[in-house]
């Protein structure tokens, strides 16, 4: 896994809902700001963050790419991506994603850096967005 990326993995034996892996998130001291979904075959080119990204995932699959290294989480999972480290995201089915936004203040924060195409709403918003409508 590339240096500083963490995956904490769903470790009860019942399926995550919204407010369930809004407490798991909770429990490891992030706070949650935003819950969004990413339609299927989504695709988001290379881009990073100048803030910690935190993913609190609800359902669905979703590969995140670090050059060569590949992190897939699943409803349940949290994923940590410390700041300015490159990520491309993809889903891999026709199945939606979903997952929570978070950050360790609770305050939400968009700035990107690399490709400079912005955040996926701004992506939307511009009609530039890849995943299927």
């Amino acid at each position: 896994m590339h240096p500083g990326v963490k995956v904490y993995k769903w470790p009860h034996r019942e399926e995550p809902t919204e407010e369930s892996v809004s407490r798991e998130l909770a429990s490891y001291g992030f706070q949650v700001y935003d819950l969004q979904t990413c339609d299927p075959w989504f695709e988001r080119s290379s881009h990073s963050h100048d803030y910690e990204e935190i993913r609190g995932a609800v359902s669905g699959v979703i590969t995140f790419y670090f050059d060569d290294d590949p992190v897939t989480i699943e409803g349940g999972d949290i994923l940590v991506i410390p700041p300015g480290v490159p990520h491309v995201v993809r889903s891999h089915n026709g199945r939606p994603f979903t997952a929570y936004k978070g950050s360790r203040d609770g305050k939400r924060s968009v700035t990107e850096h690399g490709d400079g195409k912005g955040s996926m709403e701004t992506l939307k918003a511009s009609g530039q967005y890849q995943g299927s409508n």
